[in-house]
């Protein structure tokens, strides 16, 4: 019987072990981790995910520090914004909502965090950790999304030592720190991608499938093979006819339907990999806390 990996659930569990954490380092240290999150302008989807991670940082007892800015906030004010919570004792962690108005470049703004307060774990100096790291190392800051599909993978109780694993996408965010995530977990891995020859034969061989490509759908049934563990990263949101209306509805990069029939293990979407995310994101926050701290 396939399983259904219940994204919500290991994301409260670890909700629950950070807000016990954190709850004995502000007995211990006197102190709690402080996120800063920057939303320039006001973008509806932003509002509603930095409203979340809001939420449940609060919920954990994360101190946050919020600036939300104007639209028509500069580069060059967006660079002070950040150079001065780089040097502000109460923040650990950053982040900057995107996507950013097109007349800021992103890449600037996120190399301009302090790789040591990088919440997100974009920043190319905890790009290159990850990369050159033996192991899946506890105070590494690690991007979100990968990382939460790693503890999924892990709360199966599978040893994934020796799995064949493919990665859809190679994205900076997703697709390239799954497969150094993977690595570490000794899996022989292949990042794949939507131009990749041969893409449903590669899938069918997979262990381990892992869809992050941004396409509705695009990983078909027939790709996963018999007894696969299938994690479904992408969140599109279609229009669909539902009882004689039109609506909209979120699906994966994965037929679901389909690809339950054959899998181990899948993930759902909505209520599988999202929820991990943010989690994930108050993980980074508390292990920045604690570096800062030596603790």
């Amino acid at each position: 019987m396939t399983t259904i990996i219940d994204g919500k659930k290991i994301a409260q569990d670890l909700r629950n072990s950070l807000k016990l954490e954190i709850d004995n380092l502000r007995s211990s240290a006197g102190k709690v981790p402080g996120l800063a999150v920057v939303q320039v302008g006001n973008v509806a989807a932003s509002s509603v995910y930095v409203k979340a991670k809001t939420k449940s940082a609060k919920e954990v007892g994360i101190e946050v520090i919020d600036h939300h800015i104007g639209e028509e906030t500069t580069e060059k004010e967006l660079l002070e914004l950040v150079n001065k919570l780089n040097n502000q004792e109460n923040v650990n962690g950053i982040l900057v909502q995107l996507p950013l108005p097109k007349h800021i470049n992103e890449q600037i703004i996120l190399d301009s965090i302090h790789p040591d307060k990088d919440a997100d774990g974009f920043h190319p100096l905890n790009v290159g950790r990850l990369s050159i790291a033996s192991n899946n190392d506890e105070n590494l800051l690690i991007p979100c999304t990968p990382y939460g599909c790693l503890l999924m993978l892990k709360g199966l109780g599978v040893n994934l030592g020796g799995m064949n694993a493919v990665v859809v996408g190679r994205s900076n965010i997703v697709g390239k720190p799954m497969a150094q995530l993977l690595i570490k977990e000794s899996c022989t891995v292949t990042v794949a991608h939507s131009r990749t020859k041969n893409l449903p034969k590669l899938c069918k061989e997979a262990d381990i499938l892992v869809a992050a490509v941004g396409r509705p759908e695009m990983v078909k049934g027939e790709w996963v093979k018999e007894g696969a563990i299938v994690i479904d990263v992408g969140i599109n949101r279609v229009e669909m006819q539902i009882d004689g209306e039109t609506k909209n509805k979120l699906i994966g990069d994965v037929d679901y339907k389909e690809a339950e029939k054959l899998a181990l293990a899948i993930t759902p979407v909505p209520g599988g990999v999202g929820p991990m995310t943010i989690a994930c994101l108050l993980r980074n926050t508390t292990i920045a806390f604690k570096n800062s701290n030596k603790i």
